[in-house]
């Protein structure tokens, strides 16, 4: 048999998704992999169910269905404050996931060098390294994942391509300042680099932390590539509804990139969605207002362990210092946890470039009572 490609031999599948598998091996609570479990709101099921009657089966257009590309760039428009053209601006993909990978492979050829803060979500560097691009790592210094200037202009300095940021930050839970982002698009400028945003948490941001869109800083749109989803407002991972916006000259590349990966997302699903997109504000407002509640739930629990975390700015992630318990592998102890506390983690090792071995993330996107019977769980840490 010949040998598969050197490429899938440099990195591992997803110590997300083997937790969820462990975690159900053993019957644990899941806080490793990031989904809620609950239903996506009533009104946009039933939108889902309609689209399926109305014989929404075959092949949307391929960037995506003109009416979510309407309602999306509306949507856009209203939360960063400047026109967003549907027609030229937007491709509707398969996920973020799918977004990121059109993203980087639009704008990078084999060899060229790709940044990525570190702790980083861990698909980004097998994104570049499928790309054929080398990833860069900048480090996110724990236990407030600040970047250091120097150290961030060194990586543009040393000839990057691209640099991904992902904000609010998954793993750990950063809302990058308004001037943090102000020294990064000095840097793109400067370095003539483009900017990958993840912007999949946005409405996901506790006060008084604020969101800044990437693209709205000056000169910025036209070097910005913005990834998001659906997936996380709307509480529809499954769904994988996706978007990549950026300038026109650039989409019209990543719709050839996106067309020839999966031709397109599934058809129901673009159409219901609209009926999402258009909800009021008052929506994003209960969305993070739950979150936040969320957060103080399984914090509190935290707290009583006493074992140090980092307070999250944005997304429903903590990352948990389990450093006193003195193994050697988070990965054995995300292991033990699971099996002996019974809630699965995820071991941070997997976020980090530098073999990390501290921490484990864990996820509150969970209704309050999965939260009290977790952090129940949790409680036997402390012993």
């Amino acid at each position: 048999m010949p040998r598969t490609s050197q490429r899938t031999s440099v990195f591992t599948e997803s110590l997300i998704r083997e937790m969820s598998r462990v975690a159900a091996r053993h019957g644990a609570i899941n806080l490793a992999q990031g989904f809620p479990d609950w239903d996506p709101p009533a009104a946009l099921v039933q939108a889902a169910k309609e689209a399926m009657d109305a014989h929404r089966h075959q092949y949307a257009v391929t960037w995506g269905s003109a009416e979510l590309r309407a309602a999306l760039g509306a949507k856009l428009a209203r939360f960063m404050g400047v026109p967003v053209d549907a027609d030229r601006e937007l491709v509707v993909t398969c996920g973020a996931t799918e977004a990121m990978m059109v993203a980087m492979m639009t704008v990078c050829d084999p060899g060229d060098r790709v940044g990525l803060f570190s702790p980083f979500y861990e698909n980004y560097s097998a994104d570049a390294i499928l790309t054929g691009a080398q990833p860069v790592h900048v480090p996110l210094h724990p236990p407030h994942y600040r970047f250091d200037p120097a150290e961030l202009r060194a990586a543009f300095a040393g000839g990057l391509k691209a640099f991904v940021l992902c904000n609010p930050s998954n793993p750990c839970g950063r809302v990058f300042t308004r001037d943090e982002l102000q020294q990064i698009a000095a840097l793109a400028e400067e370095f003539d680099v483009w900017i990958l945003t993840d912007e999949v948490y946005e409405h996901i941001v506790y006060a008084p932390h604020r969101h800044t869109y990437f693209a709205t800083l000056p000169g910025m749109a036209r070097r910005t590539l913005m990834c998001s989803s659906l997936s996380k407002t709307f509480s529809i991972t499954g769904w994988r509804l996706g978007y990549v916006h950026a300038a026109p000259e650039v989409i019209a590349q990543a719709r050839k990139v996106h067309d020839f990966l999966t031709v397109g997302a599934a058809a129901p699903l673009q159409h219901a969605v609209v009926t999402a997109l258009n909800f009021p504000a008052s929506y994003y407002d209960g969305l993070c207002a739950e979150y936040a509640e969320s957060r103080d739930v399984l914090l509190s629990y935290l707290d009583r362990t006493g074992l140090s975390y980092t307070r999250p700015e944005g997304a429903y992630f903590v990352m948990l210092d389990i450093s006193p318990f003195g193994y050697a592998s988070d990965v054995e102890f995300a292991h033990w946890m699971t099996r002996e506390i019974g809630v699965a983690p995820v071991p941070g090792s997997s976020f980090f470039a530098n073999g990390e071995n501290r921490y484990v993330r864990l996820n509150f996107a969970k209704r309050p009572a999965t939260l009290h019977a977790a952090g129940e769980r949790l409680l036997k840490l402390r012993r």
